[in-house]
């Protein structure tokens, strides 16, 4: 078995966090780059991460996270975020960093970025917040990974009030919607849980293959 399918195994969805163990600098800085090169959408980047630390703070959420300990628990919260508003702007702003990056001619640019305008003119807001929150997913997944190769332990959660969040973070202010948390540090000696067997389907009844 490689590292990899190992290093999957090993991870769960962790119930209770050490409170006392904090990740070090170096794991978080790794877990934001990891999160800044997850693949999006047209690479349009339509969300953000907040990163929190600090018990005070993690405490006052738990009553947000319908009383999930694990919140207050963790070394670091990492909150997913969307952007309220994808317009033309946002789209213009990214086709001017791709410029400035590699250099890339106008005349290479301008089509797809016309095409790009025209596809999003005709989506309206929930659509554009749906494509918003698959984007948010793929960082999840991404960084559910990542944690798993490093040796961070880590709670995905959907389970949370993000109006709760919202207004505590003062998302709003910051043209941000939380839509994912994933509290992240080192699993506790005593849950119980990381001692369970995974409950999957057998592989034949998982995937399907075509040659």
């Amino acid at each position: 078995m490689s590292n990899s399918i190992k290093n999957l195994e090993w991870r769960y969805a962790v119930k209770k966090f050490d409170s006392e163990r904090i990740l070090p600098h170096e794991k978080i800085e790794l877990l934001k780059q990891a999160f800044n090169l997850t693949a999006t959408s047209y690479g349009l980047q339509p969300i953000r991460m907040v990163v929190l630390k600090g018990k005070e703070l993690q405490e006052r959420l738990v009553s947000h996270s319908y009383g999930q300990q694990q919140v207050a628990q963790a070394s670091h919260i990492l909150v997913i975020c969307i952007e309220s508003v994808i317009n033309a702007d946002f789209i213009e702003n990214y086709f001017e960093r791709i410029k400035r990056i590699r250099n890339t001619p106008d005349e290479i640019l301008e089509p797809y970025l016309e095409s790009l305008l025209n596809n999003f003119s005709q989506k309206d807001t929930s659509e554009i917040r749906q494509w918003c929150i698959n984007q948010a997913y793929l960082a999840l997944g991404n960084l559910l990974t990542v944690c798993a190769m490093e040796k961070i332990d880590s709670c995905p959660m959907e389970g949370f009030d993000p109006k709760g969040y919202d207004e505590l973070l003062g998302l709003p202010e910051k043209g941000l919607n939380s839509i994912l948390v994933l509290p992240v540090g080192y699993r506790a000696k005593d849950d119980m849980f990381s001692g369970f067997k995974k409950v999957r389907k057998k592989m034949e009844d998982s995937i399907i293959e075509m040659f």
